[in-house]
């Protein structure tokens, strides 16, 4: 197989159509097939007939995945009642392109602060007890949708399947969605990594928030960066604006509305084990993955509610499925 891409420019119709040609010589059989695109679609042009009944399969009605009424039931306005006696532990600052790990016992707080400059901030949660339970963006995203705020809660992977923390404080909640579809807080993104780094720039960056976190979980748990690695996990995308483009649907940031004072607060339902790292990328206004952006510091709160309210506090328990994954009598 023989691969050429080919761009045509002799006029400005044209300007920036490709061709994906493709060779496939055998003895008997010569093909000769040149695949044109339109590169704002993102995929090939089509070439599969469309049937006489397309507007009635487009016209399926869409259906909620996961209904947010069937999840267990929030006493949110408990927890607002408990954030109004807050009392602060201690507090951690994360230097710009690097990343600190920090312990929150369950029945506390903490806040995740715009410190001196508008900074986006990937969040990674652990169990402290055992790290193999992490926050699972994915199943968060599903339940709660693509961006979080007040009242959603991050929950952690399989089998484990609670929720890990909830929010329930967000200075940006007034942002909402903006005429680009885009909006705070996100659980699209996975965090920026030197691995697509390296793929689209080819070069080695060791500033990632992927390499931050490895780093600083690596320092809280005592292990090398190759054992820290496979903890690291898809983030909350802390202050960082998003969305997908409405023409290609491609994954976009733009600048943050973070300012300095501006924070995001957190319950944690069970002893968390929480990985922040700075973002390369600063305000991702332009770029990440480089030394290039205004990168500020995000500074962290640990706070503790009234003893009486930690001591009668109860962390949810772990998902019940028996895990047969089969019919008792199969």
């Amino acid at each position: 197989m023989i691969k050429f891409v080919l761009e045509f420019q002799n006029s400005e119709k044209s300007r920036g159509i490709c061709g994906l040609i493709l060779l496939d010589g055998t003895q008997h059989n010569d093909v000769f097939i040149i695949l044109f695109y339109d590169p704002t679609r993102l995929k090939p042009a089509n070439f599969s007939s469309e049937p006489e009944d397309a507007s009635l399969r487009r016209s399926a009605k869409p259906v909620i995945c996961y209904p947010p009424e069937s999840l267990p039931e929030l006493n949110l306005q408990n927890l607002k009642n408990a954030r109004e006696n807050l009392e602060q532990v201690t507090e951690k600052y994360v230097p710009p392109r690097e990343a600190k790990c920090f312990e929150v016992e369950a029945g506390h707080f903490f806040r995740i602060y715009s410190h001196q400059g508008p900074q986006v901030g990937d969040l990674n949660l652990w169990s402290t007890s055992n790290p193999e339970e992490k926050f699972y963006t994915g199943k968060t995203r599903a339940l709660h949708g693509t961006h979080l705020s007040t009242g959603d809660r991050l929950w952690s992977c399989f089998p484990f399947l609670r929720p890990m923390a909830c929010i329930t404080h967000d200075s940006l909640d007034w942002y909402g969605f903006d005429d680009d579809g885009a909006s705070v807080h996100d659980v699209i993104g996975t965090r920026c990594d030197p691995y697509t780094a390296k793929l689209l720039s080819g070069t080695d960056y060791h500033h990632c928030c992927h390499s931050n976190l490895i780093r600083a979980f690596s320092e809280a748990q005592g292990v090398s960066y190759e054992e820290a690695e496979p903890y690291v996990h898809d983030v909350l995308n802390v202050f960082m604006c998003t969305g997908f483009t409405q023409d290609t649907h491609q994954y976009f940031m733009k600048a943050s509305p973070v300012r300095p004072g501006d924070y995001i607060e957190f319950f944690a339902a069970i002893d968390l084990l929480c990985g922040l790292s700075a973002c390369p990328g600063g305000d991702c206004s332009e770029e990440h993955s480089s030394d290039q952006a205004q990168c500020y510091p995000l500074r962290v709160e640990i706070l503790r509610p009234q003893k009486s309210f930690v001591e009668e506090w109860l962390p949810p328990n772990p998902s019940s499925y028996n895990r047969l994954h089969q019919d008792p009598d199969a």
